[in-house]
């Protein structure tokens, strides 16, 4: 994913009594016509130049660009009124919120893989903060990373201090519904993580064995990381819960690069995916014409 590190806000620590109004699912009933079959998400910038710098503004042109579902990895450093603003307009416009990023990454030492009890309560306590930034902006998805590996550590071990955070963690999501995805991270752009292919993932999931606990299936990250796209997804089916997309070399729009998206997409479709599809990439070119290319590449792909 491409992140900055994020900073914790104390503001989220809000009581888990000051539920949203909203319920999941609710932002789909109001939705207008659809305009892709598969359910794609960008993110906020992506249609800045056709939108301006407005936020709100920004979520309206995708709505009315046919798309019905946003992601935002920076949601939780939000302040709240905006928050709540950007929940009014999804619900207003029909669009799904998709998953934001529900702890700080520890991109060049060990966290949870370290098994240290006090890296494990502060991982613990931003997904108990990432409750109230889902409700706000009725969010069920939060993506997370377990961190880098510990080289001190054998595999084996830093593979069950992991679960045992994610099992925890599980505990605490899966009263309100909501979902942790778990983002295997390519090694070329984020060397040293702990967690990077799709196996690994579906291995973990397994153990923890939670419906709070499923794989973000990054297509960019994971055709670098392993190719085989296609029996890879399969392989792991049962615990997919989230895609984000991004072609490879560049990572930019499909179409831009190596990957043949309208082949994977229509497995996708073929196997009932009805999930998201985070469009987690750049723009391959700049401006407004940019913007519009973006569009019409998931319109030619798009089973």
């Amino acid at each position: 994913m491409e992140r900055r590190k994020f900073i914790r806000n104390t503001g989220l620590a809000a009581a888990l009594g000051a539920a949203s109004p909203f319920s999941f699912g609710q932002a789909r009933q109001a939705r207008p016509q659809e305009g892709f079959t598969l359910d794609y998400a960008p993110h906020l910038g992506m249609f800045k130049g056709s939108a301006g710098d407005d936020p709100l503004d920004q979520l309206r042109f995708m709505a009315d660009a046919g798309f019905r579902s946003f992601e935002d990895n920076g949601m939780p450093n939000r302040p709240v009124a905006m928050q709540e603003a950007m929940a009014r307009v999804m619900m207003e416009r029909g669009l799904r919120m998709g998953v934001f990023v529900a702890h700080a990454i520890y991109w060049d030492k060990p966290n949870l893989a370290s098994g240290d009890p006090a890296l494990r309560e502060e991982f613990l306590e931003e997904i108990r903060a990432a409750v109230d930034v889902a409700r706000r902006v009725n969010a069920k998805w939060m993506t997370v990373v377990p961190g880098h590996l510990d080289l001190r550590r054998d595999m084996g071990h830093q593979t069950a201090s992991v679960v045992e955070s994610l099992r925890q963690a599980a505990d605490i999501l899966e009263p309100h519904g909501l979902v942790m995805v778990l983002e295997p991270l390519n090694f070329r752009d984020h060397p040293g993580m702990f967690l990077s292919g799709s196996a690994q993932a579906y291995e973990i999931c397994r153990a923890v064995n939670s419906p709070a606990c499923k794989i973000l299936f990054d297509i960019y990250h994971q055709q670098i990381q392993e190719g085989n796209l296609i029996p890879n997804i399969g392989a792991c089916w049962d615990e997919i819960a989230y895609f984000q997309i991004g072609d490879n070399p560049g990572r930019k729009e499909p179409t831009t690069g190596e990957i043949n998206y309208a082949n994977v997409f229509r497995y996708l479709l073929g196997r009932g995916y009805n999930g998201i599809l985070g469009m987690e990439h750049g723009n391959s070119m700049e401006g407004t014409p940019g913007e519009e290319a973006v569009i019409q590449a998931y319109k030619s792909v798009d089973p």
